[in-house]
This record gives structure tokens, sequence and C-alpha cells, in this order.
């Protein structure tokens, strides 16, 4: 077996602190919440948010209790600059809000930092420069001494420009040393102390000094080492916030962040769901959440998850995973039928208790009380995963979608909700369904059909006739079953490049409104194309099925050649 190439990389250096104390603390109350989903988490996505989605986040970041909102990088972009003129100009920002903006030490970006300001009530302006060994040495060129005399002329330039916006308005200032794990904590401590400094702090307006992972280099215990190291030695230590602002490269954000606030740390940056750079930033949903299930208040409100889930997709474009902690669509699901049993047994022990206190195996917090139900609730938007719609069409219709149907048609929801900016209901969902695969507009038509087993190996013979158009074609061919036959008839008169990939089928309802649906995966000309059809009988519905590829793939075929068409107009034209 070939060996990873191991010798390219080296363990980062611990800290040794042999008396740490953080081990044996229990976390007893929420931290300061920050939300950075508005510039860290924007930053990070493929299409960042217009100003539309920014403000729908927004809204949902104030209703769930946030009061420090990191709203944008104005001096960045023009985008930037606006969101945040609007959100004062509009009165969009609650009078216990702080809005917090990000600035590099550059005079010019302090200044218009600060323009963008103007008329707010309540601001954080957060500095930062990268502190590290590696960004030393290898961005900047800089020695420590360098470095330092970046972040006290950035303060000193916020203290001269802070006086611009008057009285009206209370500024917070928070430093970052960027790469703080990858810096060594006496210089660390060294810059942060030479900010404050400048910045004169005092206990009834502290400093926030946000100490991030920028990129997350060990286990979380050394995080909260240097978190601990930091704040034992740190100076006037009540004239300063402790922040933390971990990201996920090594897949322990949460375990950092709570190790962090167990060695002193009074405050977290994070986002919903864990949105950002690389791996992510801390998700403050997975902390908040862990924070209730120990009867902690986590001071958010997580009562209608699922409208922070659509919120969130809809904003970001990114799904949140099914197997997202407290939030995912399968989180409060159990599939093991042991599970199930154990669920069932501990829901009904509690309705016979006097008490109140949740206890049910393999739940850790009631789903009622995150706006849940043990029944998956789902409700779609334009950012729902396949999993929703996929719910949904089973629940409501009884169409058990083959995985890759999910994919296809939950894209097809999606387009149409973004189109129409608003949420789609079951019936409006069945309706799209219908339109896409059981009713597709198209050239062909099925109009009879008669099969004829041949032996018992299961050849048989096809006869009937389709339309195309406007023409009737009579069809023969025989084959290895029905589908088969169809095909090869199909092939034989109208010389369509026709194969059969995979099948697939279920009943529907019982009784007399028992029916059946086929789903075939087809290549049509090479193009791979899902048909679905229905029918009272199965052999009908597999032809049927067929018949909505051909016409979901004649509508493709139309499409395209309008695309080139109008191409080569415009070719023309010019």
């Amino acid at each position: 077996m070939p060996s990873m190439p191991i010798h390219r990389y080296r363990p980062v250096a611990t800290l040794s602190l042999s008396d740490r104390t953080w081990p044996s603390k229990t976390i007893t109350a929420a931290p300061r919440w920050c939300s950075v989903d508005l510039r860290d988490g924007n930053q990070a996505l493929i299409e960042p948010m217009g100003p539309e989605r920014k403000r729908r986040l927004f809204d949902l970041l104030v209703r769930m209790g946030f009061k420090e909102i990191e709203v944008g990088f104005p001096a960045a972009s023009q985008t930037d600059f606006d969101f945040v003129r609007d959100l004062i100009e509009e009165g969009r920002i609650p009078d216990d809000v702080s809005i917090q903006v990000l600035t590099q030490a550059r005079k010019e970006l302090i200044d218009r930092t600060f323009e963008a300001l103007r008329g707010a009530k309540n601001v954080i302006v957060h500095l930062y420069n990268s502190t590290s060994t590696l960004q030393r040495n290898v961005v900047f060129g800089l020695d420590e001494d360098g470095i330092v005399a970046i972040a006290e002329q950035g303060t000193r330039w916020c203290v001269e420009a802070a006086k611009s916006l008057g009285a009206q308005t209370d500024v917070r200032f928070e430093y970052s040393p960027e790469s703080f794990t990858g810096t060594e904590m006496p210089f660390a401590l060294r810059i942060c102390e030479a900010v404050i400094d400048i910045w004169q702090p005092t206990p009834e307006k502290p400093i926030i000094l946000n100490l991030p992972a920028t990129v997350e280099m060990t286990t979380p215990n050394v995080y909260a080492d240097q978190i601990e190291w930091f704040g034992r030695n740190l100076r006037n230590r009540n004239t300063a916030l402790l922040s933390v602002h971990p990201h996920n490269d090594r897949g322990t954000a949460v375990a950092a962040a709570e190790l962090a606030l167990m060695a002193g740390a009074d405050r977290v940056e994070g986002t919903l769901f864990g949105n950002g750079e690389r791996t992510g930033n801390v998700c403050v949903v997975t902390l908040a959440g862990n924070l209730f299930s120990q009867g902690v208040d986590p001071k958010l409100d997580l009562s209608d998850v699922n409208e922070m889930i659509r919120v969130s997709e809809y904003c970001t474009q990114i799904p949140v995973s099914v197997r997202h902690p407290y939030a995912g669509d399968l989180v409060f699901t159990a599939f093991s039928g042991s599970h199930q049993d154990a669920i069932k047994k501990g829901l009904s022990a509690l309705e016979a208790r006097a008490d109140d206190v949740w206890e049910v195996p393999y739940l850790p917090v009631d789903p009622k009380d995150l706006g849940r139900s043990y029944e998956a609730i789902i409700r779609i938007n334009s950012q729902s995963g396949k999993g929703g719609v996929a719910y949904l069409m089973r629940t409501d219709y009884g169409f058990d979608l083959p995985r890759n149907l999910q994919v296809e048609f939950s894209k097809v929801v999606q387009t149409k909700v973004e189109e129409t900016a608003t949420e789609i209901d079951a019936r409006g969902i069945w309706a799209l369904f219908e339109a896409e695969y059981l009713r597709p507009a198209g050239p062909y038509a099925l109009l009879d059909h008669h099969v004829v087993d041949e032996d018992e190996s299961g050849r048989c013979t096809f006869s009937g006739s389709v339309r195309v158009g406007t023409q009737e074609h009579r069809l023969a061919g025989s084959g290895n079953g029905p589908i088969d036959a169809f095909v090869q008839s199909l092939r034989s008169a109208l010389g369509i490049d026709l194969s059969v990939k995979g099948y697939t089928e279920h009943g529907i309802g019982s009784g007399a409104d028992a029916a059946a649906v086929a789903y075939l995966d087809l290549a049509i000309a090479g193009v791979p194309m899902v048909g679905v059809g229905t029918d009272r009988n199965i052999v009908t519905a597999s032809l049927l099925a067929i018949i909505s590829g051909l016409n979901r793939h004649a509508r493709v075929e139309l499409s395209a050649a309008d695309h080139a068409a109008a191409d080569a107009l415009q070719a023309a034209t010019t």
C-alpha cells in the first residue's frame, strides 16, 4: 500500500500549560453572541448575497436575538457600503442591536468605514491584522515590531475617525490578531496590549479582543490552553472581553468554542449552520442548541428552526445537511426499529409522569421546542434540498422518487420558486411534477398497445401505435419483456436511438384506487433522461414512462435549437 507523504508536515507546537483549570469548568451561561453571517459567511459564498437576501438574513438574526451582528466590510466594496447605509437610513437596526463592521489597518479603509457608519446608534469597529509567524515571514516580510506598528497605527486612525461620528453614536472597538492560533502567545499578548494602550478601554466600556482560530491547526484543548493563558496574563483583564472566532478546518470548531468558553472566553463569533471559509465557521445553532440541551438559556430563540433553515438556505444557497445537529431533516427521525420502539416508550413514560423534564431515549431535546415534530415537517423554498421535495411527494402523493430523480426534480422546484420569490406548497410541487414528468409537453403520445408473452423465458411481442406530432405510426417489435419490446419497436419504426439504463417501480394507494408508477432511466441519442409513468397496469405505466422521457428529450432538443437560432441571429446582426 502506498504511504502518504507525511514527511511534508510537522505537528503544531503546543502551549505548555500544566496548571490549566478549564477541564474542571462547566458552561453555566450563554456567551455574548456575534453573528458574522453577513460578512465572513457572505465572503465564503460562490455567489455572495445581494441586498434583498442580506436584509432577509439580517431580519432573521434580529428575530433570533442577536445583539451584535457583523454586517459587512464597507470599505471593501460598494455593495457592502450601500448595505450598511441602507440599514441605517431605513431604520432597520433596533436600538439594542450593534452593527459590527470590519476593516484593515489602512487609513483610507478606516475613513471609508466610518463614513458608512454615520447616523448609526451602536457600532463595533473591528480592526484586524495578521500576526502569525508564517504570515509575518511569507506575506508581510516584517518582524514583530513591524506588525505591532501596523496595529498601533490602525488603532490611532480609528480613535481619530471615531470622533467624526459624534456623541449620537456609541462606538466600541474590536481588535483581532488574525491567525491567533499560529501566533506565539507572548507576541499575541504584546500586540493586543499595545492596542489597548491606545484605545484606553474601561470596565464600563471594554475593548473586544477577538482571538480567532483563523485556521484550525490542532486539537481544541490546545485552543483552550491558549485562551486560558491569554486571559491569565492580560493586564487589566476587566477592561477586555475575550472573543473567539473558531473555524472548522479540523472539524472541531464547536468543541474548540466550548472549551474556550470553559477557559474564560466571554464571546463567540460564528454563523448559522457553520457557513464560512473552507470548512466553515463555528455553528452558532449547534452551540446554542448544546446549551439549551443542558438547561442553560442560550439567549437566542431557536423555537422555529424550520424558518431558520428556510431563510439561511434561501440567502446562502447552501442546503443544511439532513444530519446537521438540531436542524437537519433527519436528526429527530429514527429508522431503526429498536430506536423507534424506545422513543415511543419514552414518550409514553413522559406523558405518564407528572413533571415536565424531558427524558426520551435517542432524543436529547424535544423536537417541538425547536418548532419540529417527531415526524419531519417540510416546507419548501428556493433553497430546499431534494429531501424536502421527496418527502412531500412521498407523504402527500405516494411517489417514492429514486435518488437521481430527487436531485433532478428539486432543481425544477428551485427554479420555479426563484421565479416567483415565494414558498411553494405540496399542491404546487405536484403540479410541477405532473407538467415535468407525467404530462410533459411534446410530440409523442401512446395511442394503443398490445403485449403478448411468447414463452416462459420472458420474450414478448409488442404491437401498437404512437402519434408523433400529427402523424400516427404503427409499431411492432419483440424483446426481453414488454419494455424492451416497446423500445425495439420505436428503434425499428422511428429510428430513435433509445436504451433503458435503469428501472424502478412501486405501487400507489390500495384497493380500487391502487395504481403503479414506473421510473425509467433512459439514454436518448446518448443524453440521459428520466421518464415517469403511472397507470393501474404496471406495463402501461412503464410504456408511458418511455413516452415521458421522449417528450422531455424533445423539449430539451427544441430549447437547444432555439438557443442556437438566437445565437446565430445575434452573430449575424453584430
